[in-house]
């Protein structure tokens, strides 16, 4: 939470508050390719990509957004280099250590969501400690997507609920999207009404499949580290003049 506080820290008076979405759900696609065309290293890229995530955090805190969820690593990303994957776990658990004094003081709430088990010991300390000593904050509910997937979610959800139908704890005709729901590594999270990916890819890339049902869409040609408080201030703008009517008139 140390990026620089910048402009823009009241809501912009374009954006109607009861328009805004609930919950924010970003893919912060593009840090390699922001490095490589200043000829610089992968690495200072999602260092710069640090930054720009803790920067929406504060900026969805200061707007009056109560949730939001960014794609951190996925199942795919392991088939990075390994210099790369080994910086990134690094990364991810310097940050924790760094920030999470000012999380507490800033009222987050960060919960880790993923198959978790296959991450580094040292790291998986960080989250678990980060996660129980925030997890009576009541500001913004900030969910960190790491080693995840979501055809593994579903996957694992599905199992799970066979599992219980097997031991005769529940009837399959019990199943319903609420009871799937509670099987999902993001049970207790309200589903995204935003997405956003930046690097103009056109695709979700294996993110929150089940949960984004419904949300809209907004792609962004920028890369993750150039995301800023004038790139989501944009974002919201699009956001606001969709007409939902989630399968209605």
């Amino acid at each position: 939470m140390t990026a620089q506080h910048t402009e823009l820290q009241e809501l912009p008076p374009d954006l109607k508050r009861e328009l805004l979405p609930k919950h924010v759900a970003v893919i912060c696609d593009g840090n390699g390719r922001w490095a490589k065309s200043r000829g610089l290293p992968r690495f200072i890229g999602h260092q710069r990509g640090v930054d720009a995530l803790k920067n929406l955090l504060r900026c969805c805190d200061d707007w009056g957004i109560g949730a939001l969820t960014a794609y951190a690593f996925s199942t795919e990303n392991w088939g990075r280099p390994t210099e790369e994957v080994d910086f990134l776990m690094t990364l991810f658990q310097r940050v924790l250590r760094q920030e999470l004094r000012e999380m507490m003081e800033e009222n987050v709430q960060i919960r880790f969501v993923g198959n978790l088990s296959a991450l580094p010991g040292s790291l998986q300390e960080e989250i678990s400690r980060s996660m129980e000593e925030t997890r009576n904050n009541r500001g913004i509910k900030f969910t960190v997507a790491t080693n995840y997937g979501a055809r593994q979610e579903i996957l694992q959800a599905c199992r799970a609920i066979a599992h219980k139908v097997q031991q005769g704890l529940l009837e399959p005709d019990e199943i319903d999207e609420a009871t799937f729901e509670r099987h999902l590594y993001t049970e207790g999270i309200c589903d995204p009404d935003l997405l956003i990916r930046t690097s103009g890819e056109m695709r979700v890339s294996n993110f929150l499949l089940w949960q984004i049902a419904y949300a809209e869409i907004y792609i962004t040609e920028a890369f993750w580290p150039d995301f800023n408080r004038n790139e989501f201030h944009r974002a919201l703008c699009a956001y606001q003049q969709r007409d939902r009517r989630f399968g209605k008139v």
